[in-house]
């Protein structure tokens, strides 16, 4: 604005011209930019700057001028110039820099908090505690995010319904089991602030236990919000369950290259990247006297035309912008997460990436990848589709980490026919018997497949069980619905269907039971997720030590159906022959001790217990599942599930993810212990290599 500063002013005489009518802006749109500390680089030069930097009221060391007008030049520090704020040199260099690069963006920014501010973060309260949302600007996010797993929100006119005091003391009572069986309680400030594989391991399998327990409750209750995870998120990190809860710039204890995640929740939990919404997760750094904000870990997961590249390349576009109904356009601004991005930039600091991809299991929502560590090697502005003004950063990765993004790439290739696998041994081991191909892969020696046997997808009974007492089945003509008291299968479950959508298994059971042959439901029930067959693609694959295995190409969530043992049932009084004859690789005993599953188990007598004592021969006649290896740390566990039908009862051998499982990682159960008073015949030595190794297996 215009002003006349007349007889007002109470400089020292003669240091302004009063008759001159000044050009004055408000304060606020000042952006001084001080010199760094000695060594310290600047955001505008990466050579260290000659001065301390000081604030702008003082107090100046020696050869240090005031910048006016927050000091009154006195008699030896006159204006060089006529005009104040004009072009001159204060001790700053030749010429006042501006905060952003010439050759980058320059939309003046609004330093608060060292470019932090915090006050314009949202909270939002869900259940009990609350989830820090981000700064305004998301990113895209799953609709299961805020949904219930099965993405059946609250329709459109329904009133919504509150929980009930009778479902919030079965919450209370699951969370606090949970955190009891995991001894979560004794949590102490490490393991909150810096965590490690087993602590960050835990705490998902947690969060993912109480999230499909919560599910389970919420789809039998109709009316009620939908916010299984972040229920069980707020619910954990209100009684301090999380990990990694300081910020860093770099890799997270606990979390390695190709990790996934199936909720933006998972990751603030764990420490990855705290906001649930925003793309961009940034903290204060006093690189100098003052603060900036740095990037830590952005999430691309289709929300703004991002782009791959090769995979190792990812182009990154910046936070905000809009299009509103009205047509208005809101171009980006350089502030918060952009800002953050920026300062990375020329800091040359690291930035976590996740990469979102779709989920390929039939869900609506993304798969979250933890892509590793990139550099940000330049930006730009450019327009966007909708006409507003956006930023644009190129991220580059660094070299020398694991396969992440680029094997959901390979992987995509192989499904779409345009790459073939390497090492090919047959395209399809089943020879069309399961619903999706299995193929057979040696990357490791010359050795052209396992051993002759015939593909069987079903467990084959020469007499079934004998069941208590006759079951006649449901009459669910639509499939057996969650929370139907009608439905008796429901409430041979507890009450319960024992899955969620899609096809999850909510925990372990002494026995599940599914629908059977006199049933009335379709076979596409969602208590028949057994009987379905193979709804991920599966290798057979050559391993450096264990000879055959068995991995996915496809990512399997926490409580997901991998396949089910089959082979043939034989009378347990004839197990022995075959330890006896060493012919016992692919036996299934469930009459074995098996190590506690810990929280994966609602039990708490500790060993697996079967009413139907049940033994599978596949050495003959057999599946998928006969290729799976022993683990001491497994990341399958197998579930017996009975199908009842008159008076005959057959029990199953399912097998189910303990965590989420990464395409490629090789899929591996306990085989358990033979009872001690059958002495140590048989004992392998085990080469599973994991830190709780027994080093030998049955």
């Amino acid at each position: 604005m215009d002003q006349d500063l007349g007889s007002e002013s109470n400089l020292p005489s003669g240091s302004i011209d009063k008759s001159r009518v000044l050009d004055v802006k408000p304060l606020r749109c000042l952006v001084p930019v001080l010199p760094n500390a000695p060594g310290m680089s600047s955001v505008s030069s990466p050579q260290p700057a000659p001065f301390v930097c000081i604030p702008p009221t003082g107090p100046f060391p020696p050869g240090i001028q005031p910048f006016y007008p927050f000091v009154v030049p006195n008699a030896s520090q006159n204006n060089p110039s006529s005009v104040p704020n004009e072009a001159a040199n204060f001790g700053f260099g030749a010429s006042i820099q501006s905060p952003i690069p010439l050759n980058s963006f320059r939309t003046p920014t609004k330093p608060v908090n060292g470019g932090m501010e915090r006050s314009n973060r949202t909270t939002k309260t869900y259940a009990s505690g609350a989830v820090s949302i981000g700064d305004g600007y998301a990113d895209s996010w799953n609709q299961s995010d805020v949904e219930n797993a099965s993405n059946s929100g609250k329709r459109r006119g329904q009133p919504r319904k509150k929980r009930d005091s009778n479902d919030n003391d079965v919450i209370e009572t699951v969370v606090n089991n949970l955190i009891t069986s995991f001894k979560l309680n004794s949590f102490d400030d490490f393991r909150r602030t810096s965590g490690d594989k087993e602590v960050a391991g835990t705490i998902l399998l947690v969060f993912d236990l109480l999230r499909r327990r919560l599910t389970q409750i919420e789809e039998s209750s109709p009316g009620i919000s939908k916010h299984p995870n972040l229920t069980a998120g707020t619910v954990l990190m209100a009684k301090g369950v999380r990990t990694n809860s300081t910020k860093r710039i770099g890799h997270v204890p606990g979390v390695e290259v190709g990790d996934i995640f199936f909720f933006r929740m998972e990751l603030c939990i764990v420490g990855l990247h705290a906001p649930i919404m925003a793309g961009i997760d940034y903290m204060s750094v006093k690189l100098t006297m003052n603060e900036e904000p740095l990037a830590v870990s952005i999430v691309s997961s289709g929300g703004y035309d991002d782009q791959g590249g090769d995979g190792n390349v990812l182009i990154y576009t910046g936070q905000g912008g809009v299009q509103r109904k009205d047509g208005q356009v809101f171009d980006q601004k350089l502030e918060r997460g952009n800002l953050a991005l920026e300062k990375s930039l020329h800091r040359a600091s690291e930035v976590r990436v996740i990469r979102g991809v779709k989920d390929v299991s039939g869900s609506n929502g993304k798969i979250y990848v933890y892509d590793g560590l990139y550099k940000i090697e330049e930006s730009w502005i450019e327009k966007s589709k909708s006409g507003c003004n956006v930023f644009k950063y190129k991220l580059i990765r660094k070299p020398g980490q694991p396969e992440a993004f680029t094997l959901w790439k390979s992987i995509q290739q192989w499904k779409n026919g345009n790459a073939s696998r390497s090492e090919l041994i047959l395209p399809d081991i089943t020879s069309g018997a399961e619903s999706l191909p299995v193929t057979l892969v040696n990357e490791v020696d010359d050795e052209k497949g396992p051993a002759y046997f015939t593909y069987s997808p079903m467990l084959k009974y020469s007499q079934p069980f004998s069941a208590p007492k006759p079951f006649s089945g449901c009459h669910c003509l639509n499939g057996c619905q969650p929370g139907s008291s009608n439905c008796p299968c429901s409430q041979r479950n507890g009450g319960y269907l024992p899955y969620i959508s899609p096809g999850v298994l909510v925990s372990y059971n002494s026995l599940i039971h599914e629908c059977g042959f006199t049933c009335a439901c379709p076979p596409n029930c969602r208590n028949r997720i057994s009987q379905a067959g193979l709804k991920i693609r599966l290798e057979v694959f050559k391993t450096k030590n264990r000879g055959w295995g068995l991995r996915s190409w496809d990512s399997i969530r926490a409580g997901g159906f991998i396949c089910e043992y089959a082979g043939d049932v034989v009378d347990a009084s004839r197990v022995g022959e075959f330890r006896n004859e060493n012919e016992d690789n692919y036996i299934f005993d469930s009459t074995r001790n098996y190590e506690p599953l810990g929280a994966v188990c609602d039990d708490s007598n500790g060993s697996v217990k079967v009413r139907f004592p049940l033994i599978v021969n596949a050495k003959n006649n057999g599946n998928v599942a006969r290729f799976m290896n022993h683990s001491c740390l497994p990341n399958v566990f197998w579930q017996p599930v009975l199908r009842e039908s008159n008076s005959e009862a057959y029990i199953h051998i399912g097998f189910f993810a303990i965590r989420h499982i990464p395409p490629m990682q090789e899929l591996t159960y306990d085989y358990g212990m033979i009872p001690s008073e059958k002495g140590i015949h048989g004992r392998k030595k085990c080469s599973c290599g994991s830190v709780k190794c027994r080093g030998y297996f049955y």
